[in-house]
Protein backbone atom coordinates (compact mmCIF):
# COMPACT_ATOMS: atom_id res chain seq x y z
CA UNK A 1 0.00 0.00 0.00
CA UNK A 2 1.56 3.25 -1.18
CA UNK A 3 0.36 6.14 1.02
CA UNK A 4 2.47 8.92 -0.52
CA UNK A 5 4.49 11.64 1.16
CA UNK A 6 4.69 11.50 4.95
CA UNK A 7 4.64 14.36 7.44
CA UNK A 8 3.66 15.04 11.01
CA UNK A 9 0.94 17.64 11.48
CA UNK A 10 1.42 19.47 14.77
CA UNK A 11 -1.26 21.39 16.62
CA UNK A 12 0.45 24.55 17.87
CA UNK A 13 -0.62 27.34 20.22
CA UNK A 14 1.35 30.16 18.56
CA UNK A 15 2.42 29.58 14.96
CA UNK A 16 5.04 32.35 14.97
CA UNK A 17 6.67 31.02 18.12
CA UNK A 18 6.59 27.45 16.77
CA UNK A 19 8.04 28.58 13.43
CA UNK A 20 10.96 30.24 15.20
CA UNK A 21 11.53 27.15 17.35
CA UNK A 22 11.65 24.77 14.39
CA UNK A 23 13.87 27.17 12.42
CA UNK A 24 16.35 26.81 15.30
CA UNK A 25 16.25 23.06 14.67
CA UNK A 26 17.15 23.62 11.01
CA UNK A 27 13.67 23.52 9.45
CA UNK A 28 12.84 25.97 6.66
CA UNK A 29 9.44 27.16 5.49
CA UNK A 30 8.27 25.05 2.56
CA UNK A 31 4.65 26.10 2.06
CA UNK A 32 1.57 27.46 3.75
CA UNK A 33 0.74 30.85 5.17
CA UNK A 34 1.36 31.80 8.82
CA UNK A 35 -1.30 34.53 8.49
CA UNK A 36 -3.81 31.74 7.78
CA UNK A 37 -2.41 29.83 10.79
CA UNK A 38 -0.70 26.99 8.91
CA UNK A 39 2.83 26.40 7.70
CA UNK A 40 4.72 23.48 6.19
CA UNK A 41 8.40 23.18 7.15
CA UNK A 42 11.16 20.89 5.95
CA UNK A 43 14.56 19.73 7.18
CA UNK A 44 16.13 17.33 4.69
CA UNK A 45 13.47 14.70 3.99
CA UNK A 46 11.62 15.45 7.26
CA UNK A 47 8.39 17.42 6.79
CA UNK A 48 6.22 18.90 9.53
CA UNK A 49 3.05 20.95 9.32
CA UNK A 50 2.27 23.57 11.96
CA UNK A 51 -1.46 24.20 12.40
CA UNK A 52 -2.88 26.73 14.86
CA UNK A 53 -6.53 26.19 15.75
CA UNK A 54 -7.26 23.66 13.00
CA UNK A 55 -6.91 20.24 14.61
CA UNK A 56 -7.52 18.85 18.09
CA UNK A 57 -4.46 16.58 18.17
CA UNK A 58 -1.14 16.05 16.47
CA UNK A 59 -1.47 13.55 13.64
CA UNK A 60 0.38 11.56 11.05
CA UNK A 61 -0.34 12.76 7.52
CA UNK A 62 0.09 10.97 4.20
CA UNK A 63 -0.37 12.59 0.79
CA UNK A 64 -1.09 10.13 -2.04
CA UNK A 65 0.28 11.39 -5.35
CA UNK A 66 3.08 13.46 -3.82
CA UNK A 67 6.70 12.84 -2.95
CA UNK A 68 8.49 14.44 0.03
CA UNK A 69 9.01 17.63 -2.03
CA UNK A 70 5.24 18.02 -2.68
CA UNK A 71 5.86 17.12 -6.32
CA UNK A 72 3.40 14.97 -8.25
CA UNK A 73 4.41 11.33 -8.63
CA UNK A 74 3.96 9.52 -11.94
CA UNK A 75 1.55 7.02 -10.46
CA UNK A 76 -0.29 6.69 -7.16
CA UNK A 77 -3.20 4.95 -5.50
CA UNK A 78 -6.24 7.22 -5.30
CA UNK A 79 -7.44 8.14 -1.80
CA UNK A 80 -10.81 6.45 -2.45
CA UNK A 81 -9.10 3.18 -3.37
CA UNK A 82 -6.97 3.37 -0.20
CA UNK A 83 -10.11 3.99 1.86
CA UNK A 84 -11.87 1.01 0.26
CA UNK A 85 -8.86 -1.25 0.89
CA UNK A 86 -8.67 -0.23 4.55
CA UNK A 87 -12.42 -0.75 5.03
CA UNK A 88 -12.05 -4.25 3.59
CA UNK A 89 -9.35 -4.87 6.20
CA UNK A 90 -11.78 -3.86 8.94
CA UNK A 91 -10.25 -0.47 9.74
CA UNK A 92 -12.83 2.05 10.97
CA UNK A 93 -12.91 5.28 8.93
CA UNK A 94 -13.58 8.34 11.13
CA UNK A 95 -14.23 10.81 8.31
CA UNK A 96 -14.66 9.48 4.78
CA UNK A 97 -13.67 10.56 1.31
CA UNK A 98 -16.56 10.74 -1.17
CA UNK A 99 -16.23 7.41 -2.95
CA UNK A 100 -18.18 8.68 -5.98
CA UNK A 101 -15.85 11.65 -6.46
CA UNK A 102 -12.46 12.11 -8.04
CA UNK A 103 -9.49 14.39 -7.50
CA UNK A 104 -8.65 15.96 -4.13
CA UNK A 105 -10.23 14.42 -1.03
CA UNK A 106 -9.24 12.97 2.33
CA UNK A 107 -10.20 10.54 5.05
CA UNK A 108 -9.15 10.04 8.66
CA UNK A 109 -8.48 6.92 10.70
CA UNK A 110 -7.01 6.28 14.15
CA UNK A 111 -4.39 3.78 15.22
CA UNK A 112 -5.14 1.45 18.19
CA UNK A 113 -3.83 4.10 20.61
CA UNK A 114 -6.11 6.86 19.34
CA UNK A 115 -3.50 8.67 17.24
CA UNK A 116 -5.21 10.29 14.24
CA UNK A 117 -3.95 9.56 10.73
CA UNK A 118 -4.97 11.84 7.85
CA UNK A 119 -4.81 10.54 4.27
CA UNK A 120 -4.99 13.79 2.27
CA UNK A 121 -4.85 13.77 -1.54
CA UNK A 122 -4.30 17.13 -3.22
CA UNK A 123 -4.68 16.16 -6.88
Amino acid sequence: MELGAFSVSLTVKDIKQSKAFYENLGFQSFGGDPEQHWLIMKNGSCVIGLFQGMFEKNMLTFNPGWNQNAENTDSFTDVRELQKELKEKGIHILSEADESGEGPDSFTIEDPDGNPILIDQHR
